[in-house]
């Protein structure tokens, strides 16, 4: 099986589509920027890997711009709370947003209201990493492959159902995409995060889950789960035994978690630029390259116009699997 390259699939699927112009704005010079202090907004609670992702970044990025990069946690309505204070903010680059598929293209999707248009209101500067997801189950559930457990499911539609960090949550969307291009019924028991799920399904009040890989890893290790496969289109090097889902017979099965960073929209050209260039280089570090293979997350380190058309095609993927499982939030 190939390595995980998500770099190179990135690359060559966004190919020859780059998008038009980016950001707007008045002159700005990379030479002149920053000459201050740097707001990176984290649009979730402390400790999850979107934090993790961006205090590694940011640290980094401080020593190159000669400027702090400052972290700031702004939790609240699934991501949204933080999103839209970027896409509101000056846009001067001096507040950024850490952005994942939840913020750029499921809650546009699944919520009845979102304040701000992913594409419309952010200018791209570049996507960062992508984590896995992984299709993990009981131990005690008679299922050893992804066929095995199509062929368990199909055999008893009604008996069984599945654990996910909760509702709109992109593993909730790779369990109702893994339904739908499987053919399969299971009723989806959405849970407060990821930590609750697990301990469910370690003790086997829910026999099936699609979870982050990093917070599956050391269960997967002891047994006390078992990985089926993982959600990407290549095997996890840190997991190489694990097969994907598309190989394991749903062919063009893809799902993974992802983090990029967001300028608001009308962000002068040269400032994208160097924060482009910088996270880039932060994301060079071989420190940082550890840190990042430690949780699974592959690097990506994308241009801004790759980024845009990486969030158009996550709206078109995931618009068809919202409206097929009829996911809508307030």
């Amino acid at each position: 099986m190939a390595p995980f390259d998500v770099t190179r699939r990135v690359r060559l699927a966004l190919g020859f589509g780059v998008l038009a112009a980016f950001a707007s704005g008045a002159p700005a010079t990379a030479a002149d920027f920053p000459d201050r202090a740097i707001t990176m907004v984290v649009p979730f609670a402390a400790g999850g890997s979107t934090d993790v992702v961006a205090r590694i970044v940011a640290q980094k990025m401080s020593e190159d711009l000669g400027q702090q990069v400052i972290v700031q946690n702004v939790a609240g309505a699934g991501g949204n709370l933080g999103a839209d204070n970027v896409a509101r903010a000056e846009p001067d680059g001096y507040t950024i947003l850490m952005g994942t598929v939840a913020t750029h293209a499921l809650n546009p999707l699944i919520l009845k209201a979102t304040p701000y248009d992913p594409e419309k209101d952010f200018a791209p500067v570049s996507l960062l990493v992508v984590v896995p997801n992984v299709l993990v189950v009981n131990p005690e559930l008679p299922a050893k492959t992804v066929p095995e457990l199509i062929a368990l499911l199909k055999a008893e539609p009604d008996k069984y159902s599945y654990a996910s960090s909760g509702n709109g949550t992109p593993l909730h969307l790779s369990g109702e995409l893994f339904k739908s291009m499987a053919g399969v019924s299971m009723q989806h028991i959405p849970y407060k995060g990821a930590g609750p799920a697990l301990n469910d399904v370690i003790g086997n009040q829910v026999p099936i889950m699609f979870d982050n890989l990093p917070s599956s890893s050391s269960h997967i290790k002891a047994g006390t789960l078992r990985a089926l496969a993982v959600t990407t289109a290549e095997r996890a090097p840190s997991f190489p035994d694990v097969p994907t889902i598309a190989e394991s017979g749903i062919a063009g099965y893809e799902t993974y978690t992802w983090n990029a960073l967001f300028a608001p929209a009308k962000t002068p050209n040269e400032v994208v630029m160097r924060l482009n260039a910088s996270a880039k280089k932060a994301l060079a570090d071989p420190a940082v390259a550890e840190r990042m293979k430690e949780f699974s997350a592959t690097i990506v380190g994308s241009t801004p116009e790759e980024l845009g058309a990486h969030v158009k095609a996550e709206l078109a993927k995931w618009g068809p699997v919202v409206k097929g499982a009829n996911i809508q939030m307030e």
